[in-house]
């Protein structure tokens, strides 16, 4: 069964940073690109980063432009796990953050896991 867990939400101060984590069950890494959205209440879900590698090698990224130079996506394929570090975390970024991937023509979400910024 395909499926997502992340971890690594909490509470940060402005300007502090979170290292989020995404594992991935029932399908590969090395075939398919996995991406970090975020959705605030009230708020549209909006694409943060996202990650495609074959065998840790060839790695392609995606920043969303407000993003970029903060954030970090990593992948290891090993473990199935793709990483989101978040630096000057801002509050309007406070969200929650779930990873996806479009498998066989459906996407999959995670449950994602929650990020609070304090100001």
């Amino acid at each position: 069964e395909i499926h997502f867990v992340e971890s690594g939400g909490g509470l940060v101060q402005a300007g502090g940073s979170l290292r989020l984590s995404c594992v991935a069950f029932g399908f590969s890494f090395d075939d398919y690109a996995i991406g970090w959205f975020r959705q605030a209440p009230g708020k549209e879900r909006e694409g943060v980063a996202c990650i495609s590698s074959i065998d840790g090698t060839d790695v392609d990224t995606y920043y969303e432009d407000s993003v970029k130079g903060r954030f970090t996506i990593s992948v290891d394929n090993v473990k199935n796990t793709v990483t989101l570090q978040m630096n000057s975390l801002q509050p309007e970024e406070a969200a929650v953050y779930l990873c996806n991937a479009f498998i066989n023509q459906r996407w999959y979400w995670g449950q994602g896991t929650q990020v609070t910024v304090s100001s």
